[in-house]
């Protein structure tokens, strides 16, 4: 099955009993991105900003002051549910009033966050290799228009003594075909190294 993430922020606004729930959820590939996104959408004049995220096996959640267990654990079934992953939701509540007990707050953000994840627009997740080439200097226009065709994003060039040394990223499935390509057009002068293997 194909991970996928957001494609763009979602909204979802619920109202129960006269309060108010906005769920708002964004991709965040790390936690210091799905923090950012929380401090981004949290209304300060809210009763809640309750909110959870997953990244892989990496999860966190917050109930924000609401009863333990109400809030954030049913915002992260519903982001589990979803089947997405490097995800943040964050659903706001604005208190009406009237007391909705802990099974309805249960049923109210859960609710609110699995709808809002239902209706959004999804995009595949896939998985990047970061690597290193070292080569000669005369081959760094040759190197450069062969990131273009490999959907490979430069992260960074250093120059040496004996040539250059240019770190990237690239979709793992492109990566024995640059191989190829990085091997024919240096007549195999040219290094490519995994970083997990330098």
């Amino acid at each position: 099955m194909t991970r996928a993430t957001l494609a763009a922020p979602a909204r979802f606004l619920l109202e129960v009993k006269k309060s108010r729930f906005l769920a708002q959820a964004a991709a965040a590939a790390t936690p210091d991105a799905a923090l950012a996104f929380l401090d981004a959408v949290r209304d300060p004049a809210a009763t809640h900003n309750c909110w959870a995220y997953r990244m892989g096996q990496q999860y966190r959640f917050s109930d924000d002051g609401e009863p333990g267990g109400t809030a954030g654990r049913p915002i992260l079934a519903a982001l589990d549910g979803s089947g997405l992953d490097q995800l943040m939701v964050v659903v706001t509540r604005w208190y009406g009033g009237i007391k909705l007990g802990a099974g309805g707050l249960v049923r109210a953000y859960g609710g609110a966050a699995a709808e809002c994840l239902r209706t959004a627009t999804r995009v595949a997740l896939i998985e990047q290799r970061e690597c290193r080439i070292d080569c000669a200097f005369d081959l760094a226009g040759a190197l450069h228009s062969l990131l273009a065709g490999h959907d490979a994003t430069k992260l960074g060039e250093d120059y040496h003594a004996t040539g250059l040394s240019m770190r990237l990223s690239l979709p793992v499935d492109r990566l024995p075909a640059l191989r190829v390509a990085l091997r024919d057009i240096s007549r195999g002068q040219a290094q490519l190294h995994e970083m997990d293997d330098r």
